[in-house]
């Protein structure tokens, strides 16, 4: 394939981040970096009393990937719960290692096909689904305590 790596839909993406701000007091916070490139990604989560996300904040300091894959995330992740978000971070991370056939059911992220072969560019894509899946597991863990 040779669609290019950054393209029009990636860089607007990068552009439009919901949830930018921190939240003030979250249940669960779980910072990613990722030291090929130095990206990083703090996610906040609250969630509500089924044990699904309420609420996100981020902060992305990331390349465009990293940022459209974090406005990608933080997108659909309200409503879900820890267990779909470790799937959705698992699924990602066996199709970007060509486990999978295609990416896990997540809308978008089939935007990524062209970074498949950039084994580099990797860690970026999967740093914010790593931090909401790791947020809401510890979230979930402190409201059961």
């Amino acid at each position: 394939m040779n669609a290019p790596l950054y393209n029009t839909e990636i860089l607007r993406l990068a552009a439009s981040i919901p949830f930018q701000a921190r939240l003030e007091a979250p249940m669960g916070s779980v910072e990613k970096r990722s030291p090929v490139c130095g990206s990083r990604v703090t996610v906040d989560v609250d969630l509500d009393a089924e044990g699904r996300v309420a609420a996100v904040g981020m902060l992305v300091r990331a390349c465009a990937l990293g940022q459209a894959s974090a406005a990608l995330m933080a997108a659909h992740a309200v409503g879900r719960d820890s267990t779909e978000l470790a799937q959705a971070r698992d699924g990602l991370t066996a199709w970007l290692a060509g486990e999978a056939a295609g990416p896990p059911d997540w809308p978008g992220l089939e935007l990524f096909q062209p970074a498949l072969p950039h084994r580099a560019r990797h860690p970026s894509i999967r740093l914010a689904f790593e931090a909401v899946a790791e947020a809401a597991a510890l979230a979930a863990r402190s409201r059961a305590a």
